[in-house]
């Protein structure tokens, strides 16, 4: 799940540094009121953000905030953006985004020298957006989206929105390398409440499925407001602490606000993030996969050419678990041991357990996702406390997959 690409000549991928993409807002219904520029000082804030390390400046002259007031026309977006892109234009010495997400206005802004569309409905909004793309080659930012920007609920929403949304452009003749993907942090629609941004930016890693950069766009956004509950013009450290752990987890592009603090953080969490392991001679190539759920497992399997049914077989095979369950008897943490090892998988007991030398014992059980729910399965007809333990092994993989229990807390 290696990533190595291009992007209008600039490198980005796994063995790049993390490239900064600073934001030029020029919409001022925007929720960070301190970040709209006015046409005047565009080129001054341009400077200053390429000299401070953004190697892309993303412009965009509508808000895509949920409660922005008013909701401004095509015309009047056009009308903000033509003048920045004159001014931009050969000026500065990083690669122009236009967030939008229109067709025609993505067209006007690429006669005009932008280098990426940046469109946060995912190619939902407009359906010639595709067509353009297509017609001038052109790189493309797509959030995750179903139906209206950012609408995805959870994980495993988004990752089927952006899977849909890469069929969908290679449908349309798209090249697949010139996709960056945005999982669409923030509060999009009403429905979603802060934990799914958590989920996301815990699980981040999980978009190296897709092997295309990942851009996340973090700053300020309505989940730091959650933990710290401050203003957007105080948000600044919450973000930077985001921002790490996506870094981290393996974000190829950080579209920020502040971009000298922004780049610290970025070389230093880039710095601790590890490599995979790969191997490659003649025509061979060994990786390791850091598949962490079973829908990822059967994306990665199709994209190989596995059939769907197959997929679906194989995907609890692909994760593994380790549970500790405690203080059982030692009679009981045989029965375990020898039910695990009958569906392929292992436990772990203290040295005295095995010759009954003690009364109680902690055991280590080892398998997969399938293995674990068949071990549990055929504990619930088992003798002593093994019925409770199955119920409490089942219960235990449920919570391991449920957001609310794993994010929802007093903030």
């Amino acid at each position: 799940m290696f990533v190595d690409t291009e992007i209008c000549s600039l490198k980005v991928g796994d063995e790049h540094p993390v490239r900064i993409m600073g934001v030029i807002n020029l919409s001022k219904e925007s929720f960070y009121k301190s970040s709209v520029v006015d046409v005047d000082s565009i080129l001054e804030k341009a400077h200053e953000m390429v000299d401070s390390g953004a190697t892309i400046l993303d412009i965009g002259a509508r808000s895509t905030w949920m409660l922005a007031k008013p909701v401004i026309s095509r015309e009047e977006e056009l009308q903000r953006l033509v003048p920045a892109l004159d001014i931009l234009k050969d000026n500065v010495d990083a690669l122009i985004s236009v967030d939008t997400m229109f067709a025609d206005i993505a067209e006007r802004s690429l006669e005009l020298g932008a280098d990426i569309i940046n469109d946060v409905s995912g190619f939902k909004a407009d359906e010639g957006m595709l067509d353009v793309l297509v017609k001038h080659e052109c790189p493309a930012v797509a959030m995750a989206t179903e139906k209206i920007p950012g609408d995805p609920i959870g994980m495993d929403a988004i990752m089927g929105s952006l899977s849909d949304i890469i069929m969908h452009a290679q449908d349309k003749g798209m090249d697949p390398s010139k996709l960056i993907l945005d999982p669409a942090i923030g509060k999009w629609v009403a429905e979603k409440g802060p934990i799914y941004d958590f989920e996301t930016i815990d699980q981040f890693e999980r978009l190296k499925v897709f092997q295309k950069p990942i851009l996340a766009a973090i700053s300020r956004k309505s989940c730091i407001d959650a933990v710290l509950h401050k203003p957007a013009e105080e948000r600044l450290y919450g973000t930077l602490a985001a921002t790490a752990i996506v870094v981290h987890k393996g974000a190829h592009i950080i579209r920020t606000h502040d971009i000298a603090q922004t780049m610290d953080v970025v070389k230093v969490a880039a710095a601790m993030r590890s490599r995979e392991p790969k191997v490659k001679e003649n025509n061979f190539e060994v990786s390791v996969l850091d598949i962490i759920n079973p829908e990822d497992a059967v994306r990665t399997m199709k994209e190989m050419g596995v059939t769907g049914t197959g997929a679906q077989i194989m995907k609890k095979k692909c994760i593994s678990r380790v549970l500790r369950i405690s203080n059982i008897t030692t009679t009981e943490a045989l029965i375990i041991k020898q039910e695990i090892l009958a569906r392929g998988g292992d436990a772990a007991l203290e040295r005295n357990a095995v010759s009954h030398e003690t009364e109680s014992t902690d055991v280590l059980v080892i398998g997969t996702i399938l293995q674990l729910e068949k071990l549990a399965q055929k504990l619930e007809c088992q003798a002593r406390n093994l019925p409770l333990i199955s119920r409490m092994i089942k219960d235990t993989l449920k919570l391991d997959d449920n957001v609310e229990y794993r994010y929802l807390r007093d903030l």
